[in-house]
């Protein structure tokens, strides 16, 4: 009896790994055997199992195959096809662009125009194209072991083996970093400030225009820089402010003279954690039993702030903000710009941002449960929203009035506007979608992946039910009734 039952079970499991391979198989055959008849008028949509039809909100058309398998779309110079959650491909003809993903977000490949790009899981990728300069490179990473580049302009080369030895450019904010058996030493360059680290993060010498310094982490360390001036491309010359930094036994004293020959100097103190404090001509800063007790006064932006606790406790008055929270209860903060909100956190929150002519409200409850985002243009009362109730349903509507709905979303709302989760995953289980381009008057909805699907527009109607056994299409006042692929009725009105 347990061998019989071991044996069902390898029976069960082996027919279900069968049937995901030969379904999208199946499908994909389907639509190759169909499709020059689907195009020529020669045939119906077989529903969940084959369907073409014309795009909604866009002009082109869409072939959808065994569920939510297989589809392939054209629209304008932009052509989509893909085997989700497998495979799928897009490309723009009218920017160069194509972008492959393989198992999103596993592995994709991006091209555009002159540029191109692959990885594989954020950790292993490869990078090239043309430089500002004119200059052609490549790069390779295995991140965080391997960086390598190469490129017609030899200026431009590297390579790092991490940590062990090697150079990298332009890379993790750094304009160029250079170790040898890290942590045991690097140099890093930013801009003119060359910075040497012996042991890091306790030793380092800096240098660079009007500025050295040095430290031995955490007993004492110092830096001065000079007052300079500095020009851009056009000609134009900044001034670039000084200061002197010092600190003993961190983060017992801290000291800051920043801003030095520019009109707002700043002298800063610390002694963690027993005080902070600032001043300045356009601010005043004191903190005791940093961060949690702070008042300042931002004569710059016109407002008082008194925290105590902070973040649990904050009041704010003036021009600038006006804030008032007792956290998680409540939080009331505005400006003339931005509005925040918040009741029982994370329960209810709002936020705005005003200024014309954009004017953007997000309403969230719960983080994700439900958020409703519109963006209005106050110039032209014109507005695009999108609404998410998780995992039921999200929302869209864009500037022009277009409307999509698709029912089940379990990651749409925490990724918004994410076109890779969109091409690979959205079409598994969007059960229900609808449409609607009041621009053209069309509409469309599919039910379990065309299983019911209806369109309409001003001169055409069309219904199909269970994969295709009922069909019913009007265009122009000609009518045509299928059942089970039979044309059973066919009625063509004159035109008037």
């Amino acid at each position: 009896m347990d061998r019989q039952k071991i044996t069902i079970t390898n029976h069960k499991g082996f027919f279900s790994a069968l049937a995901a391979i030969v379904l999208p198989l199946a499908g994909i055959f389907l639509y190759l055997s169909c499709a020059n008849r689907i195009q020529a008028g020669e045939a119906g949509g077989y529903g969940f199992l084959f369907d073409r039809f014309n795009l909604t909100l866009d002009q082109g058309y869409r072939v959808e195959a065994a569920g939510p398998f297989y589809y392939s779309q054209q629209r304008e110079a932009e052509t989509t096809w893909a085997v989700p959650p497998f495979f799928s491909r897009d490309r723009d003809s009218s920017v160069e662009s194509q972008e492959d993903d393989f198992l999103y977000p596993l592995f994709s490949y991006l091209h555009y125009g002159q540029e191109w790009r692959w990885q594989f899981f954020q950790l292993i990728s490869g990078a090239g194209g043309q430089e500002p300069d004119g200059a052609t490179t490549r790069r390779q990473t295995l991140y965080p072991i391997f960086f390598r580049q190469r490129s017609t302009d030899t200026n431009l080369d590297y390579t790092a083996v991490f940590p062990f030895y090697g150079t990298v450019k332009n890379r993790m904010f750094h304009d160029q970093i250079f170790v040898i058996m890290f942590p045991f030493y690097s140099e890093t360059r930013k801009r003119d400030v060359v910075t040497d680290t012996y042991l890091y993060p306790f030793v380092h010498v800096r240098h660079g225009d009007g500025l050295h310094g040095w430290q031995v982490w955490p007993l004492v360390g110092r830096e001065h820089k000079a007052v300079t001036w500095q020009t851009n491309g056009f000609g134009d010359v900044t001034l670039i402010g000084g200061h002197d930094r010092s600190f003993w036994a961190w983060p017992l004293y801290l000291r800051q003279d920043n801003g030095l020959g520019t009109t707002n100097p700043e002298t800063f103190r610390a002694s963690l954690p027993l005080f902070v404090y600032t001043r300045s001509p356009q601010l005043d800063l004191t903190t005791v039993i940093w961060p949690f007790f702070n008042w300042i006064d931002n004569r710059a932006l016109k407002y008082h702030e008194w925290q105590a606790p902070w973040p649990i406790v904050v009041f704010a008055r003036g021009e600038g903000k006006t804030t008032s929270r007792v956290f998680p209860l409540f939080s009331l903060s505005h400006n003339a710009t931005l509005e925040s909100d918040s009741y029982l956190w994370p329960v209810y929150v709002f936020k705005r941002t005003h200024s014309d002519p954009l004017d953007l409200r997000r309403t969230r409850i719960v983080f994700y449960l439900y958020s409703d985002t519109v963006e209005r243009n106050t110039k032209t009362g014109r507005y695009k929203r999108r609404l998410d109730m998780w995992p039921f349903f999200t929302m869209h509507r864009d500037f022009n009035g277009n409307e999509r709905l698709q029912v089940f979303a379990p990651i749409e709302p925490a990724v918004p506007d994410n076109r890779g989760i969109e091409r690979n995953w959205s079409p598994l289980w969007s059960l229900w979608r609808a449409e609607n381009n009041p621009g053209t008057g069309a509409a469309s909805h599919s039910l379990l992946w065309n299983l019911y699907r209806d369109e309409r527009s001003p001169e055409h109607k069309k219904v199909s039910l269970l994969f295709g056994l009922f069909q019913y299409q009007c265009d122009r006042g000609n009518r045509c009734l299928k059942l089970f692929y039979v044309t059973v009725s066919r009625k063509t009105t004159a035109a008037k």
